[in-house]
């Protein structure tokens, strides 16, 4: 469906083998039916709960309207989520923004205190819809927000706090027991055969949806176009799903494994969305797609020969420079797959549509899609950073390698000794410059920044990463933590050993406690900065840490221009 394909002569040989594999193999009716030996013949099946899915939501169109109806009343309402269960209603909530007579939605996924106060001083906790979205009801960052914001509300309104809070969570999982303690407005079960990452169309993003009065049955109806476009009866080479996943699955084994995603204005907030699906899927056992998003488009001197170009395209509001730009990297060589959108509501078609691709780019990988083996690592070191506050009040003390100008470098031993051995001038510059020139062909840079996520700190670290993009002619990530650890984290740690990590961390200026426990936002962040650090270095990635004063503005200023010096 409205998907053009550019791919250079032996890329579509590839594409047109693969699409007769799959259609000698049955392939498509053997995804339908939940045939494990289509992956890696393991508990894949259980995890397809999200085929038929929109299906349902239609059957429940009234149970939404009552949502919608029974909360319109609130002024806000805040998203308190991670990962799975945040980002596909961040895109619902940036892609159609306010709706007349509902509440406006804010998503919340961070741990970094000045963000959280941020959000905090943006809303009225006695007019605004807490809405604790966890699927496991386990996750750490949803359940210290619950609590935060749990007191906000009681210091407004009492012992009716809890009729200001719904939650989103599966079917006896410890966030229902915690609502129904609390005396929750409202618990909504999600589907336990759904993964966080596949449950945009079910109750995660569907809930959201219907408290901020987003059209379900207009937005549903499309998405069904879609499901029965993908539906096994659909002849492999007509089915846009699956050849898109054809697609990202023989170029990421043929080494353009570097899925680059350009968005329209209109949809900019998909591809963090999609960063999630395609990289905590494939990304695992050392193979892997490496999506790449809201990097400027450049010349096509600047990419390498691992990229693919996917272009969301939005055709009411589309881009003429994104026009341009594309059909530049066509005439390069370089393979561009369009994918045309009709207009906004059509957004859940793109759902579906990237869901079915990422279950066939599993497939061709060889790769289980639907689990998140290494997502845990990084969590189990930062349990055990908390644990240790818990009972000392402190995390243990850390020596920098370096310091200059207020910022501080770390490392663990192996990558502070390479970079000091390497390192010209022992300088932040001249360690960077050392860093850096660890990039080589195939290899991608990711920026790890666990600041707050706001306009100015983006366009900072936009302005490095491009950067290195066009010194380097490498590709570039920005992930903000701690959401990326629920997202890209995975590809990072589990996928090809072909990153080069600069972590960001700070200082903080403000730092907000967690109600009921000795550990604050701070602290909270820090280690799982420290954790994700720590998982990094096991995995033998190369990796930096860059710690910034609390002025993190002024010291992004220091790094871009020592990252300047570096590339000179």
């Amino acid at each position: 469906m409205n998907m053009r394909i550019q791919l250079p002569e032996k890329d579509q040989k590839a594409l047109r083998a693969a699409a007769e594999e799959w259609r000698q193999g049955d392939k498509l009716r053997r995804l339908w039916s939940g045939d494990a030996t289509l992956w890696r013949d393991s508990d894949e099946p259980k995890w397809l709960g999200w085929l038929d899915i929109a299906e349902g939501q239609l059957a429940r169109l009234h149970e939404f309207a009552d949502i919608a109806e029974e909360t319109a009343g609130f002024r806000t309402a805040l998203l308190l989520g991670m990962g799975g269960s945040s980002l596909a209603p961040e895109v619902l909530s940036m892609t159609f923004g306010r709706q007349s007579g509902h509440p406006e939605l804010h998503v919340l996924d961070s741990t970094d205190p000045a963000q959280i106060k941020a959000f905090e001083d943006q809303i009225d906790p006695s007019s605004t819809l807490f809405i604790v979205s966890s699927k496991s009801g386990s996750t750490l960052e949803p359940n210290i927000f619950k609590q935060y914001f749990f007191e906000a509300a009681r210091k407004a309104v009492g012992t009716k706090a809890g009729e200001r809070f719904l939650a989103i969570t599966d079917p006896g999982s410890k966030m229902q027991k915690v609502a129904e303690a609390d005396g929750f407005r409202r618990i909504c079960f999600g589907v336990p055969s759904i993964g966080g990452r596949y449950s945009a169309l079910s109750n995660f993003g569907m809930v959201p949806a219907a408290v901020m009065g987003l059209d379900l049955k207009r937005f549903l109806s499309r998405t069904q176009r879609m499901v029965q476009a993908c539906s096994a009866s659909i002849p492999v080479e007509d089915n846009p799903g699956a050849m898109l996943g054809l697609i990202l699955g023989t170029l990421g084994r043929a080494g353009r494994d570097k899925v680059t995603l350009i968005s329209s204005r209109g949809i900019h907030d998909l591809g963090a969305w999609l960063e999630q699906l395609l990289a905590e899927s494939t990304g695992k056992d050392g193979r892997g797609l490496i999506p790449v998003d809201r990097e400027r488009l450049g010349p096509p001197e600047v990419y390498g020969s691992d990229r693919v170009f996917i272009y969301l395209r939005l055709t009411k509001g589309a881009d003429p420079a994104h026009d341009g730009a594309l059909e530049a990297l066509e005439k390069a060589g370089h393979p561009v797959v369009q994918i045309d959108i009709a207009d906004v509501f059509d957004v859940g078609q793109e759902f579906f549509r990237w869901e079915i691709a990422t279950a066939v780019a599993g497939s061709v990988l060889g790769i289980n899609p639907f689990n998140q083996p290494d997502v845990e690592a990084s969590k189990v070191v930062t349990r055990e950073l908390t644990e240790q506050y818990e009972k000392t009040g402190a995390l243990p003390a850390e020596q920098p390698f370096l310091e200059e100008g207020g910022i501080r470098l770390f490392a663990d031993e192996r990558n502070a000794a390479e970079l000091l051995r390497a390192a010209k001038a022992k300088s932040l510059a001249g360690v960077l410059r050392a860093h850096l020139e660890r990039i080589g062909a195939g290899d991608y840079l990711a920026l790890l920044a666990y600041i707050q996520m706001n306009h100015a700190h983006e366009q900072a670290l936009q302005a490095i990463r491009h950067q290195i993009r066009d010194r380097k002619r490498a590709a570039t990530c920005l992930g903000f933590g701690p959401r990326f650890l629920h997202s890209t984290g995975q590809a990072y740690k589990g996928g090809p050993n072909t990153g080069v990590f600069l972590q960001v961390t700070c200082d903080d200026a403000v730092d907000l406690p967690v109600p009921g426990q000795k550990y604050t936002f701070g602290v909270v962040k820090a280690a799982q900065a420290r954790g994700d650090f720590t998982v990094l270095a096991q995995r033998n990635r190369r990796a930096l840490r860059v710690h910034l004063p609390a002025d993190v503005a002024g010291g992004l200023r220091t790094l871009q221009q020592a990252i300047q010096e570096a590339l000179a």
